[in-house]
């Protein structure tokens, strides 16, 4: 068993969450766009994994079109 390692930029979270572009964002906010945007994590996160497979990745705006 290994674990792979995903970091995602807070732009990608803040490009796709109208919300954390119009107010302060918080913790709560954050975590919010998060479980909002799950599905399209794990799809962008899976396309990246089968591309090439390394030990982390970190995910940025440009990667959810």
């Amino acid at each position: 068993m290994f674990q792979v390692l995903f970091f995602i930029e807070v732009g990608a979270l803040a490009k796709s969450d109208a919300a954390l572009q119009r107010t302060e964002p918080s913790e709560t906010r954050w975590l919010l766009s998060f479980d909002a945007l799950r599905n399209s994590i794990q799809d962008v996160a899976h396309k990246a994994y089968s591309y090439r497979r390394r030990a982390f990745y970190t995910l940025t705006a440009a990667d959810f079109r």
